[in-house]
């Protein structure tokens, strides 16, 4: 999945020299040159002062804007915790969606219909769970293993090669069309440790449910994980 890189190019350095018997430092401030070498040393000035205060006050600002709703939380949100390396668990229902395979699974690319599924997600990784029925889930609903390949026994999703950069002063609705486009666009390959999240075989599973559109998920192939909605909060 192609990702847009930014490239950074260093345009200044600050060197901070101490000495014993003194508390305050000395700070020096370095241009940099066009291969990166530091030019033209002089004491910080007040306005390069103000201009680093500025550009630090600028990413203190975006932090406090990670997991910020845009709007009235959505009706999908179950929990949120917007500390710096927060999480937000949600669900989302039943739904028609189209899933990727490697070459190697042998099986065509697809659109299959699949159950209800809880979503709970930092900035680094990704857990999913399947639900039998419709309805908001509630802190007792007990959770199942979602029906997919490339998960871990405790719902873990391996990302593969798959480049995750959420920003840090992602909404709310941002953090969580990201999580579900890195996952539904990425690649599934394999059971991981031999861990078969339904009843049958999901190879087939899949086949059958591309094979007919008017099929629903079979959600009685759906294996029960120990956990409950609470576990995740």
């Amino acid at each position: 999945m192609a990702t847009n890189v930014q490239l950074y190019h260093p345009k200044a350095a600050l060197v901070v020299f101490t000495t014993n018997g003194f508390t305050a430092p000395y700070i020096e401030y370095y241009d940099m040159d066009e291969a990166g070498c530091p030019i033209n040393p002089h004491p910080l000035t007040v306005r390069e002062a103000q201009s680093l205060a500025k550009a630090l006050d600028t990413r203190e600002q975006a932090g406090k804007a990670f997991l910020r709703p845009e709007g009235i939380l959505p009706d999908n949100m179950l929990h949120l915790d917007p500390s710096d390396n927060g999480s937000v668990v949600w669900y989302t229902k039943p739904q028609r969606q189209t899933l990727y395979f490697a070459e190697s699974l042998g099986l065509e690319n697809g659109t299959v219909a699949l159950p209800a599924l809880v979503w709970k997600a930092n900035k680094k990784e990704l857990q999913i769970f399947a639900l039998i029925g419709t309805a908001k889930p509630k802190a007792e609903t007990p959770l199942h293993y979602a029906p997919f390949f490339n998960l871990y026994q405790k719902g873990y999703v391996c990302m593969g090669n798959v480049n995750v950069a959420i920003k840090s002063a992602a909404s709310l609705e941002e953090f969580i069309n990201a999580w579900q486009g890195y996952f539904f666009e990425s690649y599934f390959s394999h059971h991981i440790n031999d861990h078969n999240p339904v009843a049958v075989n999901l190879f087939n599973l899949y086949k059958e449910l591309m094979a007919d559109p008017e099929k629903k998920f079979p959600t009685d192939t759906l294996r029960p994980t120990p956990l409950t909605l609470k576990n995740l909060l």
